[in-house]
């Protein structure tokens, strides 16, 4: 089974404040902005070069107004992972937004916690360069001049033969 993140709701006061926050300070992409009558929108911003994608989901009764600002209770609630920590950290520090705690190395990277205009807290981090995926490239592999051999990642050289029994290729 294949399956993956597509978006989820944050609860916020004002469609357009929020949009002006997550877009205007964070630097996020808006994806949509659909009107569905009588007062509702289905609104949706995301990360740049992310997949998910953030519902920006407009409290409309007591339960839903006491969540804005605290969806999990006071933790820690998105993480945003970066290619670039200290490039995007002082991005959004010149951008004004507020950091509830300062950058700090940590076994898994360097992360600081900042907060949208709610309170919501998000982490900001990048793995350390010892944990960055490894991509090795390509592995190739010469062969001399009028070689019968067709080169095969994973097994390497393979005879002709059974090349034709893998094409199911009549025999000549």
């Amino acid at each position: 089974m294949v399956q993956r993140l597509a978006h989820f709701a944050i609860t916020v006061r004002d469609y357009d404040e929020a949009l002006a926050f997550y877009v205007g300070k964070l630097g996020f992409e808006k994806l949509e902005d659909t009107d569905l009558g009588g007062g509702k929108r289905w609104v949706r911003v995301r990360p740049k070069g992310s997949d998910a994608a953030i519902l920006l989901a407009r409290a409309v009764n007591e339960q839903q107004h006491a969540s804005v600002g605290n969806q999990t209770g006071g933790r820690v609630f998105v993480f945003l992972d970066t290619d670039d920590f200290w490039r995007d950290y002082r991005e959004l520090v010149a951008r004004g937004v507020t950091f509830a705690r300062p950058p700090k190395d940590e076994p898994y990277g360097t992360v600081a916690v900042f907060e949208d205009l709610y309170g919501n807290r998000f982490d900001l981090s990048s793995a350390p360069p010892s944990r960055l995926p490894r991509r090795s490239p390509p592995r190739l592999r010469s062969y001399p001049a009028g070689s019968t051999a067709a080169a095969s990642p994973s097994t390497g050289p393979r005879p002709r033969s059974s090349m034709r029994a893998s094409r199911q290729l009549p025999k000549r």
